[in-house]
């Protein structure tokens, strides 16, 4: 059974005071800059599902592990469909999760637990600029050091979301 020490029934007395703004944040910037990958939700602009969701997992870095930008970057290939829905519509959101982590595991937390943060950032997916391509690579290929021999047919390149709204959920109902 998965025994959880500690997490018995609590009492209102017992549920943590509500975070700061700061707090929050600080706890999005961490789990952004601990993710390897995320889910990133687009419409499509497929045929048979033109306008619905669609997603896919991406590998993901948002700088250096001793220089986070806060900014979620991508290494993509126009023959991705998600990367095809991006270039008819850049309104995407970008979902992380704590389960990535050992966090949860090693606090006896389940994976789907509220306390098991998961971050939803939404935006726009834009192409790096080529003033910050060779900042995008270095961050992508100090985490992902295989896509460096990726197959270069599929004509990879660098994308980034300009971060418009920021969604956390670490804890039951906030």
């Amino acid at each position: 059974s998965y025994r959880r020490e500690g997490l018995g029934a609590k009492g209102p007395e017992q549920v943590p005071p509500e975070p700061s703004q700061q707090e929050k944040a600080l706890t999005a910037r961490r789990l952004l800059h601990s993710s390897n990958w995320g889910f990133l939700a687009t419409l499509s602009s497929l045929d048979k599902i033109k306008g619905m969701p669609f997603g896919s997992i991406f590998s993901i870095s948002d700088g250096l592990l001793d220089n986070s930008t806060g900014i979620p970057f991508f290494c993509v290939s126009p023959v991705d469909p998600t990367v095809s829905d991006l270039m008819n519509n850049s309104s995407a959101s970008l979902t992380l999760s704590e389960a990535e982590t050992d966090y949860c595991r090693q606090n006896l937390i389940e994976l789907e637990d509220s306390r098991c943060a998961r971050l939803t950032l939404t935006g726009q997916v834009v192409t790096v600029p080529s003033d910050e391509i060779e900042f995008a690579k270095q961050a992508m290929f100090s985490r992902h050091p295989v896509m460096k021999k990726w197959p270069p047919d599929h004509n990879w390149f660098f994308m980034k979301m300009n971060i418009q709204h920021v969604w956390l959920q670490d804890w039951f109902g906030r």
